[in-house]
């Protein structure tokens, strides 16, 4: 099913190389823009069944990867956050299929025109979604992003280029062999997705150069070194996050009970994922009766937690917390807990450490609720819900590509249609202007 690996690492000229890569992506993509929603969704049917078809394939690769990982002393992290994105199993592969199953049945904003209206001359103006281009994908660890990122572009009518992280080389060539059989399978350019042949980093920087005019927006999926590096090297603009430094806010007025099982999900269900909590403040009005379940529940659950004075006085095993602390993406069982004055401390906070990822209140008080969803400028921010809904699928995108921070084009998840951007087409009867 897949090419093995040796036989198309330090092949050829890499400049070259990359540089063809772009153009076939560039002509892929004049295609796609103009691909019925019929044929690209008849491709994204026929990925997710080769995926399915494939999995004893991609577990093996799977496997390969995970191995290659142990042998070159990655083994410390084996059971943490990168064992979490990395290790694939049969209910992920299934998950992954259908997401693109998810993406299938969205609606297609290729075309959608999203207003119009008649100018006093007669012309009339319309605004049409149309794709962006070429998307190039730079990731580590994740194999399941070859999927999601393939899928979303091409549903989006973009062509994908596809960089994934050395860790995960086997895993995302087992997974884009699928997507090919699809393309092939609704007779669209096999182009339209292509994943880079090499580990060699310079490839990285070929895409950040742009390859020659080709690749119209680089999304980065990884680490805070690859994002910086992203950021500063990229000669086309970026949709990224460089932290995803998230804060749960426990309000005076929180119900106890909803406190702790957000706090539990939030903090512990995925550690490694960008949506996990990695601060909790409590309104000090509420230490007596929140304080001491919230730590000691986090405790028990395996969490460490690093408290303020008053934190750390509730119990011994609270460890004490640093400046850097409340800067930090831990993505691991690791939490920073803190007192607060009300909801403008909270919130103050969160404008002082925060990343503008995401950020959740808990509380009854609808005023406190919606001065906390007003007043904290993140991408994405919750009240009564955990912090872990910060993904696209569950925002009903069917995946991301990635979640934006910035304030340009897209922010939050990045899905179909914030890989869209938009023409204005005017039909006039022989206008003229004055």
């Amino acid at each position: 099913m897949t090419t093995p690996l040796k036989s198309i690492e330090g092949t050829g000229d890499l400049a070259a190389m990359m540089a063809g890569i772009g153009r076939a992506a560039r002509a892929a993509a004049r295609l796609l823009a103009l691909a019925p929603a019929a044929q690209k969704d008849k491709a994204l049917a026929a990925m997710a069944k080769a995926i399915r078809a494939h999995q004893a394939a991609i577990l093996a690769a799977n496997a390969e990867d995970i191995a290659e990982a142990k042998a070159h002393g990655k083994s410390t992290n084996m059971t943490g956050a990168f064992l979490d994105r990395l290790k694939l199993d049969a209910a992920k592969i299934d998950g992954i299929a259908s997401g693109i199953e998810t993406v299938a049945a969205l609606g297609d904003p290729v075309g959608a025109i999203t207003e119009s209206w008649t100018r006093p001359n007669g012309m009339t103006i319309e605004r049409v979604r149309v794709p962006l281009g070429v998307i190039g994908i730079v990731y580590e660890s994740r194999p399941n992003v070859t999927a999601d990122a393939g899928a979303l572009c091409l549903k989006s009518g973009n062509a994908a280029i596809l960089r994934g992280g050395s860790d995960s080389t086997h895993s995302s060539r087992a997974i884009y062999a699928a997507l090919v059989e699809g393309l092939r399978d609704a007779g669209l350019p096999e182009a339209a997705i292509q994943l880079v042949p090499t580990r060699d980093r310079a490839a990285v920087g070929h895409m950040l150069a742009g390859l020659d005019g080709n690749i119209d927006v680089i999304v980065p999926r990884g680490g805070k070194s690859l994002v910086a590096r992203v950021q500063l090297e990229a000669r086309v603009p970026v949709f990224a996050h460089l932290d995803g430094n998230v804060h749960v806010y426990i309000d005076k007025a929180a119900d106890l009970a909803m406190a702790k099982t957000i706090v539990l999900n939030a903090k512990m269900r995925r550690t490694g994922v960008c949506g996990a909590a990695e601060t909790l403040l409590v309104d000090r009005a509420a230490a007596a009766t929140h304080l001491k379940p919230l730590v000691e529940m986090l405790i028990e659950a395996g969490c460490e937690i690093r408290g303020d004075n008053d934190v750390q006085a509730i119990d011994s095993r609270v460890k004490p917390v640093s400046e850097d602390d409340w800067r930090t993406e831990y993505l691991d069982a690791i939490i920073a807990v803190g007192l607060v004055d009300g909801v403008d401390a909270a919130i103050a906070h969160i404008e002082t450490y925060g990343s503008h990822h995401t950020d959740a209140i808990v509380t009854a008080d609808k005023a406190a609720a919606e001065k906390f969803l007003a007043q904290v400028d993140s991408a994405i921010v919750l009240h009564n819900a955990s912090t872990q809904f910060a993904d696209g699928g569950e925002f009903g995108f069917g995946a991301e590509i990635g979640i934006a921070t910035g304030r340009l084009h897209a922010r939050g998840p990045v899905g179909v249609e914030q890989l869209t951007t938009f023409k204005y087409r005017i039909r006039g009867n022989g206008q003229t202007r004055p």
